[in-house]
């Protein structure tokens, strides 16, 4: 018997979302946005392979020079950029070791993959192995804190499924408190401002509210 990769849900999510983009086409919708599914994996190429454009997704200041390196990536013909999207991080990346491949990419793949099943009518959540359930639990927990630094109530994960179903966990301190009861891969999803189904929303309406609109 052969260990798991510790980036086995990372990988498995990237080629799920390849073989989608493959199915649906370049001008699917997604719910980044405006992003169609040519604008979605431009990004992911230029985060797992232009280090020197992926800064500006997250720093302002830069963020002109990603959108040129993205729309150049985006030209490439769409075969060509599915099959990058699911090669992921070059070898010579750092992300390409399978312990910083989990780190990065497991939730970012995770929740991107449901941007695009999510886009289209008629979708419902996946029933996800457990194995992959504690991935997810163990990435969305790890950074909860720092993504959820601009919600303006406190925040609880009150998991259904995974490694601590039926227990509490608050990831986001303050005075007014929303919980999130329900599927470990629909928490993830309402901590990405992302649609869910299935979940649990415990709290007064406005801090429901105030919870559903602050900016990730």
């Amino acid at each position: 018997m052969t260990d798991t990769p510790a980036n086995a849900l990372a990988v498995s999510e990237r080629h799920a979302l390849a073989d989608l983009m493959a199915e649906v086409g370049p001008d699917a919708p997604t719910l980044c946005g405006t992003w169609t599914t040519r604008d979605l994996a431009a990004h992911l190429v230029v985060r797992a392979t232009r280090p020197d454009a992926a800064a500006g997704i997250v720093i302002g200041p830069l963020a002109g020079y990603t959108e040129k390196v993205m729309a150049a990536v985006g030209r490439r013909a769409w075969p060509d950029l599915v099959a990058e999207v699911r090669t992921g991080p070059p070898r010579w990346s750092p992300q390409s070791l399978p312990a910083l491949d989990r780190a990065t990419n497991t939730i970012e793949y995770f929740v991107h993959h449901e941007d695009v099943r999510r886009a289209s009518d008629g979708w419902s959540p996946r029933e996800l192995d457990p194995a992959a359930v504690a991935d997810l639990w163990a990435e969305a927990t790890r950074a909860a804190t720092y993504l959820l630094r601009r919600s303006p109530v406190a925040v609880v994960f009150a998991p259904t499924d995974g490694p601590d179903a039926g227990r509490e966990r608050l990831v986001k301190k303050g005075s007014r408190t929303v919980v999130l009861a329900g599927p470990v891969g629909e928490i993830v999803m309402a901590k990405y401002g992302r649609m869910t189904q299935g979940l649990e929303l415990r709290g007064a309406p406005a801090d429901v509210a105030d919870f559903h609109a602050f900016p990730r």
